[in-house]
């Protein structure tokens, strides 16, 4: 049996395909690779995002076309859109076996009876039923050197434009034990990199533990595996920051030099219409500590624009924020309603246009504020990991600590995972001699 796994949206979608994609290969199955003449796939899953329409427009258009593509293939569809619209994907869109957001480790066990039975499978578990988190064990990957290791699911937060909480259930955390153990075997496959991420990373531990969090297992990481080239965590609330975290910082030079902390808004009355659990003083604290202890790293971070109790006042609060924080770059996503949500009940004055306008005001933002802060590296020496080889390109994927990106041209297509010192020019978007 081949199967052809594809996924929409964030880290923690990524890191479940790799991990059924796994499953599947320990059961088996062989990972399907588009040839001339070759047969289309026994299976296809399909990984799915519903954090915005866009996300689950997208969702419907490629469950469409795979299912258009390859039709004698059994189709799979899992994660938050199928959580949150399984009916709609099994009739209209003629998946064979709809999953939610939990039970994917059953994946095998469905694909048997689909094939013995040939009727639609649909297992749909209601949110407020998954109180466990599921164990999905990644001891492989099809990334080269930076691998993600999902240490938490589901989210609490109850932001009011927010479906996930919703679709995936109340945070959930893995276990230290499998977590740690999950560590070792990465790293004695050759992983250089790995990201912990997560729904909301930045509530571990407190289903599981009394006095037991991020912090402390970020610790145990780094102090457990001094061998691991550099630890990465993909998002982290900045209300759940704490004093062990700075330190940890301070500490450990192999805890990655970069900050993806969500701001959403700067302004005080949308803050509160979110539903975010932090005010402004207290985030511009915590940055302050933070630079403290590593003047130099990148801190990055998300807004939301248009919202729809935002005026023109609470938008420029936001940009003036932004501004004198300096993040090194923002990720800007302009508000799209999500039925079922408080915020979808909330009256909006606000434009496309305005809408239009605020979005490219903050994206320009954003690009100044990236250029400046890559210019500060300009002529210093730096270390980059050399990630996936282009073999067209004869180019390198590669990023630095603080997650500057390189390609780094080279003939030798066997330096993956190689370490490389080179001195950084950000006007210079390739090197070309591999400096050992």
């Amino acid at each position: 049996m081949t199967f052809l796994i594809d996924f929409l949206g964030c880290k923690v979608n990524s890191y479940e395909v790799e991990c059924i994609g796994d499953l599947l290969i320990k059961n088996g199955y062989t990972e399907w690779v588009k040839k001339p003449f070759q047969k289309e796939p026994d299976v296809v899953i399909i990984n799915t995002c519903a954090v915005t329409e866009t996300s689950t427009a997208k969702d419907r258009k490629m469950i469409r076309q795979y299912r258009r593509q390859y039709k004698k293939a059994i189709l799979i569809v899992m994660g938050c859109y199928s959580q949150y619209d399984y009916d709609l994907i099994s009739e209209e869109l003629n998946a064979d076996i709809v999953l939610g957001t939990a039970n994917r480790e059953k994946i095998i066990e469905y694909i048997e009876q689909f094939k013995k039975d040939k009727k639609p499978i649909i297992d749909h578990v209601k949110n407020n039923d998954i109180k466990k988190y599921e164990e999905l064990n990644l001891f492989s990957s099809l990334l080269t050197t930076r691998v993600y290791l999902k240490i938490q699911d589901g989210c609490d937060n109850y932001c009011t434009y927010c479906l996930i909480p919703y679709i995936r259930g109340r945070s959930r955390s893995r276990s230290k034990p499998e977590i740690l153990k999950e560590v070792k075997i990465l790293i004695a496959s050759g992983y250089k990199e790995i990201i912990l991420t997560g729904i909301d990373m930045s509530s571990y531990g407190e289903d599981l533990y009394k006095d037991y969090g991020l912090s402390d297992l970020i610790e145990d990481i780094l102090k457990d595996n001094p061998d691991l080239y550099r630890l990465r965590i993909s998002s982290l609330e900045a209300s759940k920051i704490d004093d062990k975290f700075i330190k940890l910082l301070e500490k450990y030079p192999n805890f990655a030099n970069h900050l993806h902390i969500p701001l959403q808004s700067a302004s005080i009355n949308v803050l509160k219409k979110m539903n975010r659990q932090y005010d402004i003083n207290g985030f511009k604290d915590k940055i302050a500590k933070i630079r403290k202890v590593r003047p130099d790293i990148s801190i990055t971070t998300d807004v939301i624009v248009g919202f729809p109790t935002e005026l023109d006042d609470d938008f420029n609060d936001t940009f003036q924020f932004c501004k004198k924080i300096k993040f090194s770059k923002i990720h800007v996503f302009p508000y799209s309603s999500r039925e079922g949500t408080i915020a979808s009940k909330y009256v909006s004055d606000i434009s496309d246009f305005d809408k239009k306008v605020r979005v490219t005001k903050l994206i320009a933002l954003s690009d100044e504020l990236e250029l400046s802060y890559s210019k500060k590296f300009n002529g210093k020496t730096m270390e980059f990991l050399l990630e996936k080889y282009d073999e067209k390109k004869k180019t390198y994927h590669c990023h630095s600590s603080n997650h500057l990106e390189y390609f780094y041209k080279s003939d030798q297509a066997n330096l993956t995972g190689k370490i490389i010192s080179i001195k950084y020019d950000s006007n210079t978007t390739f090197f070309d001699i591999v400096k050992k």
